[in-house]
């Protein structure tokens, strides 16, 4: 069983920084895809960045510039470090990897900006 644990959710002020990480009990050189999504009030949850296992990323357009996603294989770690936050960033952030025959989720950290 693959487990997926965030970490590094908080409450930040607009304009504001945080790092998420997401630690992973299997290798995660062997993941196709590991990103990140969120899902905020009322929202669908919805892509924010990923990186593939040839260490290719791509961002939502929302995000882009703004957040940047990447990843330690040697610690079985991905990370997230989230920049100029907006109060619409406000959500709860899941861990993603795609493990080709099945895909796996975080229980997801709550990340709140507001003044």
């Amino acid at each position: 069983q693959v487990q997926l644990v965030e970490s590094g959710g908080g409450s930040v002020q607009p304009g504001g920084s945080l790092r998420l990480s997401c630690a992973s009990s299997r290798r995660i050189d062997t993941f196709n895809y590991m990103g990140w999504y969120r899902q905020g009030p009322g929202k669908e949850r919805e892509l924010v960045a990923f990186t593939s296992s040839g260490d290719s990323t791509n961002y939502s357009d929302s995000v882009k510039g703004r957040f940047t996603v990447s990843r330690d294989n040697a610690k079985n770690m991905l990370y997230l470090q989230m920049n100029s936050l907006k109060p619409e960033d406000t959500a709860v952030y899941y861990c993603y990897a795609d493990g080709g025959a099945f895909n796996y989720w975080g229980q997801g950290t709550q990340v709140t900006v507001s003044l």
